[in-house]
């Protein structure tokens, strides 16, 4: 397959491979340091497997709180976006200003296991008593966590863009995913089902291996090779008015970078768009287990079928991002992220038959991590190097704006039920009937975004960040 002739003049300020900062102790470690963020991010997926949004934190929330729970989970997407996209803004400088930027890379994704860890050893010391206070240190400790996968997310974007060649970076997607796959899909196959099985749904030894398996990839890390970069380590600064003046400078700079690019604000609507997607992640496995009857060890069918579908698709996605860009990829990937909420909604129409083939669902649901990275992919394509940190926390701001709407969503879902057939239903269909006619809007208005390829004559730029899979 042939990527299309780029004939279009360049857009102006857009980046080529030619600005990646090629100094030769860079290239000289760039295989080394391309296989050491490979490794790393194959073990950090195996841990994130065992906590997918989809699937098993919500189906936590779901057994401490009980039934009537799906307003506690609508905030599980507002906790999850505001700590991921909202938080890094202010740290976007920091990270930029950074001599080297594997400390910090390592350093958010340890602190990443430190709220698993902190729930493995709450759950087995508290899961008889299932006490109340219980929910509100999972709520914490959830936005806590996705705080530091927010500030991870940033440097490894801002990592990669410093040691990896743009021609080189779309192997990550394709060596990291499709490996990765087969050692997760082991490791669920292997410990959830006795785990799931346990009276208290064995969450206390699934969030300690996920905890586990993210602190040791942050170590692997640390065995990427990386000159320090020139000038001052960003100032320290601490108190409430150097905060407050960080919060102004950040706010500041996010307003003129959308102010001067065109093409960031059309991305910052295509983003928010697609976000109605996740608002709707948790809901998934509620209407499995709470409307057509299946089990929480049923779960693990869940967790393998989407992890099998994201490295599926990573196949076809790499290639696909390499001939004919992350513009064309984002869209096609946009539109087919639709498909999971109109499938959910076809088989809660089938009884018997849809709570059978309810795993179904899943298999679309493997798009959505795989929309994320191209998304940021796409984002780091049109700037400059060194305004990557501020372009992909703009852009994760923008994905956050619809998730002040998510607890008003699991409200409605709570108010209409799961019950099969009559009103109940139907209030359950408008949810994910909204979510899927906002996500085929986003995919719409990716006509409008610039095509950045244009600007390097049918160069190649392949851009890949981690996926966890969910």
């Amino acid at each position: 397959m042939q990527p299309p002739a780029n004939d279009a003049p360049p857009p102006q300020g857009t980046p080529s491979p030619s600005h990646w900062p090629a100094r030769p102790e860079i290239e000289s470690h760039q295989s080394r340091n391309l296989l050491v963020l490979a490794v790393h991010q194959i073990v950090f997926r195996i841990g994130w497997v065992f906590k997918t949004e989809s699937v098993i934190m919500p189906a936590f929330l779901d057994l401490v709180a009980g039934p009537g729970c799906g307003w506690l989970r609508g905030w599980m997407p507002t906790l999850n976006r505001f700590g991921q996209n909202v938080t890094p803004v202010f740290f976007a400088e920091r990270l930029r200003a950074a001599r080297l930027k594997k400390r910090g890379l390592a350093a958010y994704v340890m602190l990443m296991s430190l709220p698993l860890g902190v729930l493995a050893v709450a759950w087995l010391t508290f899961a008889r008593q299932r006490p109340t206070s219980m929910i509100w240190l999972f709520l914490v400790l959830y936005f806590v966590f996705f705080v530091f996968n927010g500030l991870y997310h940033v440097s490894f974007g801002t990592t990669q863009g410093k040691l990896i060649r743009p021609t080189r970076r779309g192997r990550l997607l394709l060596v990291s995913t499709a490996l990765g796959t087969i050692p997760a899909m082991a490791a669920v196959c292997w410990l959830l089902p006795n785990w799931l099985s346990a009276p208290d749904g064995g969450f206390g030894y699934i969030f300690g291996w996920a905890a586990g398996c993210i602190f040791l990839s942050g170590l692997i890390v640390l065995a990427v090779s990386e000159p320090p970069d020139d000038g001052p380590t960003a100032p320290r600064r601490i108190g409430p008015k150097h905060t407050w003046l960080a919060i102004r400078r950040a706010l500041s700079d996010t307003r003129h970078v959308l102010r001067r690019d065109g093409n960031l604000r059309r991305l910052g609507l295509v983003a928010p768009l697609f976000g109605c997607s996740l608002i709707v992640f948790p809901h998934y496995q509620a209407l499995a287990l709470q409307g057509l009857g299946n089990n929480l060890p049923r779960l693990m069918v869940f967790v393998i079928v989407q992890n099998a579908a994201v490295g599926g698709y990573s196949l076809l996605v790499g290639p696909l991002a390499d001939a004919w860009g992350n513009r064309l990829t984002l869209r096609v990937l946009i539109f087919g992220s639709a498909v999971a909420p109109l499938l959910a909604i076809g088989l809660a129409h089938s009884g018997d038959l849809g709570a059978n083939l309810y795993w179904l669902v899943f298999i679309p649901l493997g798009v959505t991590p795989l929309v994320l990275r191209i998304l940021i992919n796409y984002t780091l394509e049109v700037c400059q190097p060194d305004e990557h940190p501020r372009y992909v926390s703009t852009v994760n701001l923008c994905l956050a704006a619809p998730f002040v709407f998510s607890p008003v969503v699991g409200w409605l879902v709570d108010v209409a039920g799961f019950e099969v057939g009559g009103f109940e239903v139907a209030g359950c269909e408008v949810v994910f009937l909204a979510a899927a006619c906002l996500i085929l809007l986003g995919g719409c208005l990716t006509f409008r975004l610039d095509e950045p390829r244009h600007a390097v004559g049918g160069g190649e730029i392949e851009a890949a960040g981690p996926t966890n899979g969910d």
